[in-house]
């Protein structure tokens, strides 16, 4: 009898990228949910409108370098992206905004560097810091949460009204009604008050937060989810939660009056998403284990120092694409010790 000698490694099931990618959408389903029900109707028309948008310019692009359309629009990746996009900007922004993000992430941040697997930077926080950079009253004003403008649900914006703003963009009196600064945003210019007296006197903060934190723990929720079916690893969430936790809370414990709350900082803002769905991207963030928590304690001490001393309230795209940057240097000095070397092969002499 024949015997068959196969050798190492031995997969035992394929990990396609469709099949990475339809777990990547699975799990922003939480958080378009949240989003939905706090922020009205606008996430999704968002997510409807960037979704068309990404997936008509991947196909453009595509067929220019006479590549299968079908093939690589199954796979997913600028559905993906499209959603990230699409979840990260204010729900109410002009339809405009979100067409030129979809183009920016696909033509310019996607395909101009080979397409999949070849882009240094994330496409969707390439396009989302473009958009702060050049519309930035458009892509500062969010809705508030129904619980400040109403205890009904008829206070929310419905469905035609959000399609009207969105497209539109000639109602002012719906646009003043139904946007406003965010906390971090509140935080960050508030005009001399102390930390203590803005949580007091301003309602987006004393009634309003828990809508974000009702958000963020969506998105925790679809990490979790990616982390249990092994989509991604805990490496680079935990070390960027982390070292966001440690640093505001020193800061915070020396100075309450001028510094925000640890918990502000974990749970307002994008600092959910972008642990678990953009630091944790394969293409572009590292790769090794070691190398995933270099790389989260970056972006994480990068968020503080920005949100804290820079000009934006809110910095995980500007964290991430500077981290993008270090990534294949992390690469390089944190690689694991390969199977019958006594040392990993790092550095400028290598490995032994």
């Amino acid at each position: 009898m024949a015997l068959i000698h196969l050798s190492s490694p031995h997969v035992s099931k394929a990990n396609a990228t469709d099949r990475v990618m339809r777990l990547v959408l699975l799990a922003t389903l939480p958080a378009l949910l949240a989003l939905t029900f706090f922020f009205g109707w606008g996430s999704l028309i968002q997510l409807c409108l960037a979704a068309t948008s990404a997936l008509l310019f991947e196909a453009v692009c595509l067929r220019l370098r006479k590549r299968p359309i079908l093939f690589f629009l199954r796979d997913g990746s600028a559905l993906v992206t499209a959603i990230l996009l699409a979840l990260a900007i204010p729900p109410f922004a002009p339809w405009w905004v979100v067409v030129i993000g979809s183009f920016t992430a696909i033509v310019i941040a996607k395909h101009l560097y080979g397409g999949l697997g070849n882009n240094p930077f994330n496409p969707a926080m390439v396009a989302y810091a473009l958009l702060l950079i050049s519309f930035p009253v458009e892509m500062t004003q969010w809705n508030a949460p129904f619980v400040l403008i109403g205890d009904s649900w008829k206070a929310l914006a419905s469905f035609p009204e959000s399609l009207m703003i969105i497209f539109s963009g000639v109602n002012h009196h719906l646009i003043d009604a139904y946007t406003g600064a965010t906390p971090l945003e509140v935080l960050k210019h508030r005009g001399g008050m102390t930390t203590e007296e803005v949580w007091r006197n301003v309602p987006v903060l004393s009634d309003g937060v828990f809508a974000w934190y009702g958000i963020s723990a969506a998105w925790l929720m679809g990490g979790v989810f990616l982390i249990y079916r092994k989509v991604i690893t805990w490496h680079a969430p935990f070390a960027m939660i982390s070292i966001l936790f440690l640093l505001s809370s020193l800061f915070y414990a020396g100075d309450p009056s001028n510094f925000a709350d640890p918990f502000v900082h974990i749970g307002v803002g994008a600092t959910m998403m972008c642990a678990f769905f953009i630091a944790t991207d394969p293409v572009s963030c590292a790769t090794s284990n070691r190398g995933k928590i270099v790389f989260g304690i970056g972006v994480g001490a990068l968020i503080y120092i920005i949100r804290t001393w820079g000009s934006f309230p809110d910095a995980a795209a500007f964290a991430i694409l500077l981290m993008n940057l270090a990534a294949p240097f992390i690469d390089h000095y944190t690689q694991p010790r390969s199977y019958g070397h006594r040392r990993a092969n790092r550095g400028i002499g290598g490995g032994r």
